[in-house]
């Protein structure tokens, strides 16, 4: 049985986001008997501007401990604080973002009427939706694609609508279940970069993901679950550091004599035969490398187009100073970095085709729910 312990240092409660301590979740049957214990005794914190992972196999209690952090459910025991307050909270609501696993979207509405929805219900004017539309779909590649319905898209494309569904309304804490499902490489380097610009400008993000290559490269502190309890927690690079073994690395282009006289002198010293081998890229990192010098070479991409900076509005509120968002766009060419935002377009006098009015809408429901005529 592998445990650690988390040797997190204190930190003061202004900087703690979400706050559990002795989570309980008991599931009755329908005379009130206990039936499952999904939760059992979970206790951690989540600070401002931190990535923490939320790990765990099928049935663990993972999505029960998102979902009482959502309010969806309520805790059998234990108490459960999200920004200082109940997750029951309307304002609490207000500042969550909230990724599912799977997209829930509506197949009929466009890019930009699904996003036009989900402003609307955090009471957004239109001339900030339109501002923040036009800056997620430049961040997620998909402005090309704001008038094409939904239902047409790819499990990859509609997955990047929901993120920025998850982002419109600017939230402090993101809730992240399997965010790069249906993804490809490419896209799930742009989200965990995303992932890794938003945490350094002050956002706090929970990540639930079966990918444990992507929890490694983004998350900073993991939480472990089996059976509802925490079987390990603590910072990632401590828990996955081999502190009885070691790596050397030599200098470059090392001459062959000089490296069998190095490891005849290792043979000796150690009497047994060191382990030598050549370093390598990762997979990933080598599939982005052939991605971009065929991109190079392109003129027109058929699908989605590379993700921009991050949307300007989710800085507005991070308390960095501006010199330093400047120097915070990850992975991203200078040249795109450096150009300064849109200003927003002034609210047009007449109706916007490109936004739902609730005529529109009733009758496209009217249109999809009617019965066939009859011959």
């Amino acid at each position: 049985m592998v445990s650690a312990v988390d040797t997190e240092s204190s930190s003061s409660s202004s900087d703690v986001v979400v706050s559990a301590q002795h989570l309980v979740k008991v599931f009755r049957d329908f005379w009130r008997r206990p039936k499952v214990r999904a939760v059992n005794d979970v206790s951690f914190d989540i600070r401002r501007g931190e990535v923490f992972g939320l790990l765990g196999p099928n049935g663990s209690g993972k999505s029960t401990t998102i979902k009482m952090m959502l309010g969806l459910l309520h805790a059998t025991k234990g108490q459960l604080r999200i920004m200082g307050r109940s997750p029951h909270d309307v304002h609490t609501k207000a500042r969550v973002g909230y990724l599912p696993e799977e997209s829930y979207l509506y197949p009929y509405l466009t890019s930009a009427e699904t996003l036009h929805f989900f402003g609307r219900l955090f009471d957004l004017g239109k001339a900030e939706r339109e501002r923040r539309i036009d800056q997620l779909l430049e961040m997620i590649g998909m402005q090309h694609a704001r008038h094409r319905v939904v239902g047409e898209f790819s499990k990859g494309m509609a997955r990047r609508i929901g993120l920025a569904q998850a982002l419109i309304n600017d939230p402090d804490l993101i809730v992240l279940d399997e965010p790069t499902s249906g993804l490809d490489p490419l896209g799930c380097r742009q989200v965990k970069n995303l992932i890794q610009t938003l945490a350094r400008r002050g956002k706090t993000i929970l990540l639930s993901s079966h990918l444990l290559a992507d929890v490694e490269d983004v998350c900073d502190r993991i939480a472990i679950l089996y059976n509802g309890r925490i079987r390990a927690m603590g910072p990632i690079h401590e828990l996955l550091e081999q502190r009885n073994r070691f790596r050397v690395t030599l200098p470059e282009e090392l001459p062959a004599e000089q490296l069998q006289s190095i490891l005849a002198d290792l043979r000796a010293r150690l009497a047994d035969e060191p382990e030598v081998d050549h370093p390598r890229v990762d997979l990933e990192q080598f599939f982005l490398r052939i991605i971009e010098q065929a991109r190079s070479e392109s003129q027109a991409p058929s699908g989605t187009t590379p993700a921009r900076d991050i949307a300007a509005y989710l800085s507005q509120d991070a308390g960095t100073p501006p010199s330093v968002l400047e120097q915070l766009a990850a992975n991203q060419p200078q040249e795109e970095s450096s150009r300064p935002p849109a200003p927003p377009e002034p609210e047009p006098a007449t109706p916007d085709p490109a936004v739902p009015q609730p005529r529109d809408v009733n009758e496209r429901l009217k249109h999809l729910t009617s019965p066939p005529p009859e011959e």
